[in-house]
């Protein structure tokens, strides 16, 4: 991580472009400002259809954050089999999952006491995201 603080919204916006740079799905934030002792201020959480995309969304992730804010993740785990991948970046942790994981392992229902934010997708008709968070 660089000396300069990068605002969480600017981190979790290149994130999230990151993501749909190759077509990453069902991205959903989950907001911890509010909850005292958290590890973390924000989870983006967002899904890959293959080991492939899964992997393709990680480096595509890392590449997009390094050129425009030069911001590098502090940790990355994952990319041995690419289910789960974890990106860490401090204040913002992405989780890239293959569908079976991101059911299986739940992580929004872990926390019904923080407020989740659900991304329209590209191809959606859905109204496009506008971040505005704390």
């Amino acid at each position: 991580m660089t000396e300069t603080k990068i605002d969480n919204n600017t981190l979790l916006e290149y994130i999230i472009k990151g993501i749909e740079e190759v077509k990453g799905y069902d991205i959903t934030i989950l907001d911890f400002t509010k909850l005292e002792n958290t590890i973390t201020d924000y989870f983006i959480i967002c899904t890959g259809n293959s080991n492939t995309q899964v992997s393709a969304i990680s480096n595509s992730v890392e590449r997009y954050v390094r050129k425009h804010i030069k911001e590098k993740p502090w940790h990355i785990e994952g990319t041995d089999n690419e289910q789960w991948v974890l990106m860490d970046y401090i204040s913002v942790v992405l989780h890239i999952f293959q569908q079976e994981y991101r059911e299986y392992y739940d992580l929004e229902n872990l926390w019904g006491d923080v407020p989740i934010t659900k991304i329209a997708s590209e191809d959606s008709d859905d109204k496009k995201f506008n971040l505005k968070l704390n």
